[in-house]
């Protein structure tokens, strides 16, 4: 088969089926305005659930001043080079310094993105010897980053510390062959559900097997624990997570993301992590940016208590009003539906078009077939009356779809 046909054929058989009438609005759409919860989707305007800024710093003036400083003041492409040869500053250094007080780590280790950072940890940690031990449903970082790993790699259903034993103990036999190590992985957040990995369970079958943890806590840095340290913090476990992954573009609302842990580990993933050894630094005006972010965490502790307010009166309203929320222990909000993909376009059209909310509609492949995900990001600059605005819209919509009614109006839309 022509590679050309191959490439049409897939297309044609997931979510890329519906590109023609879903490209700008299902898929790539675009908002509009100042950043936050109130936007303009194709110039309407919409109460916004898609935006991973949980503590409402995109917006904030102090935040937009330093950016606009900092650019002003070096321009976008200072540093030029990678970090490795010449793209460090005394910034990004101070940065990482900070980063790794935060977090209660002896270093952090500046990376451009999360996504290419963490598959790129991965890689750099582990080798033919080795074996991974990876949650499930990771992050599609994660799971890159393992298949790019020469070492033997496991999953273990998710939250199953059960059959994470299991994979530990083929783990060791194995590693005592080879003399190899063994890396378990798993999230602080579990993005798509909001549900945390089980950290504490993990942590405590330390005391029984040789492992190090790898913790992707992009949904939890800046959101959870007492002071926002992250899910380790949640959990008490801070010391026994060895390698603590996190990104700038969730609580920062920035690009960038760091790896923290023991000091002569992240020296070494200074100089191996391929992906940032061969990428230009990140540009001193967003490290600047990311610094002013991190101040304000720190100084303004009634934003995160502000999130897990609204959090809360959101989730709480909806399990009132009979929604399956799920497992979720996060601010991350599923709200769970039946019906056929072709039903959640026209329920997200009907939202979006009649009732002014705009939140993620999530279907086959990322979920099983015949069931739909609605999914909230609620934020620190949300407010009470958005919330009971976007419930009674739910409830609306829930109704129309109990009747029928989307069913009728997606009769039209390829299947």
């Amino acid at each position: 088969m022509d590679l050309f046909e191959k490439v049409r054929a897939r297309m044609r058989a997931d979510l890329g089926k519906y590109a023609e009438i879903g490209h700008h609005y299902l898929a790539f759409p675009k908002l509009t305005g100042p950043l936050g919860p109130h936007m303009y989707f194709q110039g309407k305007p919409m109460l916004v659930w898609s935006l991973n800024d949980y503590l409402g710093l995109a917006n904030d003036p102090r935040v937009r001043e330093a950016d606009a400083e900092a650019a002003k003041a070096y321009g976008l492409a200072y540093p030029m080079g990678s970090r490795m040869l010449t793209g460090n500053t005394d910034e990004h250094e101070a940065l990482e310094r900070e980063l790794a007080d935060f977090v209660g780590k002896p270093d952090a280790y500046l990376m451009n993105y999360g996504y290419q950072g963490f598959l790129s940890v991965i890689d750099a940690l582990t080798d033919r010897h080795d074996v991974v031990i990876y949650d499930s449903l990771s992050h599609a970082c994660l799971i890159d980053g393992v298949r790019l790993s020469p070492a033997l790699r496991m999953s273990f259903r998710h939250n199953d510390i059960g059959h994470l034993e299991e994979r530990l103990k083929r783990a060791v036999a194995h590693v005592e062959k080879t003399g190899g190590g063994i890396l378990v992985i798993t999230e602080g957040v579990f993005g798509m559900r909001g549900d945390l990995g089980a950290l504490d369970k993990i942590v405590a079958l330390k005391a029984k097997y040789p492992f190090r943890l790898l913790v992707d806590d992009a949904h939890g840095f800046g959101v959870m624990g007492r002071t926002g340290r992250g899910v380790p913090e949640h959990f008490g476990v801070e010391e026994a997570v060895d390698i603590w992954l996190a990104t700038f573009a969730k609580t920062m609302a920035l690009i960038g993301a760091f790896v923290a842990g023991e000091r002569e580990v992240i020296q070494y993933l200074r100089y191996h992590l391929r992906s940032q050894i061969y990428a230009k630094a990140l540009p001193i005006a967003a490290v600047i940016g990311a610094r002013k972010r991190l101040a304000i965490i720190r100084q303004e502790p009634e934003r995160l208590a502000r999130l897990w307010h609204i959090t809360r009166r959101l989730q709480e309203g909806l399990k009132a009003a009979g929604f399956d929320i799920g497992v979720t222990e996060s601010p991350v909000t599923p709200v769970y539906l039946h019906g056929s993909d072709a039903e959640a376009i026209a329920l997200v059209k009907d939202l979006r078009e009649n009732l002014g909310i705009f939140c993620s509609g999530v279907t086959y492949p990322v979920i099983e077939k015949g069931k739909i995900i609605l999914r909230l990001i609620p934020t620190a600059a949300h407010t009470e009356e958005d919330v009971a605005r976007t419930i009674e819209a739910f409830r609306q919509v829930a109704q129309r779809l109990r009747e029928g009614v989307y069913a009728r109006l997606s009769s039209s839309l390829p299947v």
